[in-house]
């Protein structure tokens, strides 16, 4: 497949999706060394800043790796999903089951280091979870999400917290159809609200183990459902 000069567009995406096809469909081996930017420069038609921008892509997304004075080479020939990437594409019950890890984890955390305001922000989001009750499928998820992640706040581990931010957006959407296919909130519009006051007020009170408890009760609950869809 013989390089062709690009059109005028963006060329820094054009250049990099060029090489990477050079190197997916196998003109380019693993442990292949490119050609210097001029080279590339010259055959793609474009300049060596956008050669350079490309490579600095390819090299983003595993396929290449510059080696200082012996130029750039192909060292995968797929590149390397991203973690938002492989969360968007994962199956929402997998998710699930790695979230209710993170969230049984920080609701002990949370009951030991949460403090007054952890406490205020907890009781503030479980009345907002119910004023939620009173709206929308997506309206009522997002309360509920957001009162998780004022759980997962209270255990003051930055690593935690990023965790379940990357999980929302794969959650959000499998959640609300979740809702609906299941007509959860058809006999009662904020479902678990009992169990969601107890798990604040376990919090509240120091009460890891009972916190914890109350998650993964919840948890298994859900992907009982899920495993059902």
């Amino acid at each position: 497949m013989p390089l062709e000069a690009l059109r005028p567009s963006p060329l820094v995406e054009q250049a990099a999706q060029r090489l990477r096809d050079q190197i997916t469909g196998g003109d380019w081996p693993v442990g292949t060394r490119l050609p210097g930017e001029t080279t590339l420069a010259k055959t793609l038609g474009v300049g060596r800043s956008t050669v350079r921008e490309a490579l600095r892509a390819l090299a983003g997304a595993g396929l290449v790796q510059p080696r200082q004075g012996a130029g750039v080479f192909v060292i995968a020939t797929e590149p390397t999903e991203d973690w938002p990437t492989r969360l968007r594409r994962a199956a929402v019950g997998d998710v699930y089951e790695v979230r209710a890890m993170v969230e049984v984890q920080a609701a002990q955390l949370a009951a030991v280091r949460r403090t007054d305001d952890d406490v205020a922000a907890l009781r503030a989001a479980l009345e907002g979870r119910r004023t939620a009750a009173g709206s929308g499928t997506a309206a009522f998820v997002d309360a509920d999400i957001a009162l998780h992640a004022a759980v997962v706040a209270a255990a003051h581990n930055p690593v935690l917290t990023d965790l379940f931010t990357a999980f929302v957006p794969a959650l959000r959407q499998g959640l609300i159809d979740l809702v609906e296919l299941l007509d959860l909130r058809g006999r009662d519009p904020q479902p678990g609200d009992a169990r969601h006051a107890a798990l604040v007020d376990a919090v509240a009170d120091g009460d890891g183990t009972t916190a914890s408890r109350i998650l993964r009760a919840e948890f298994d609950e859900t992907l009982g459902q899920l495993a059902e869809r």
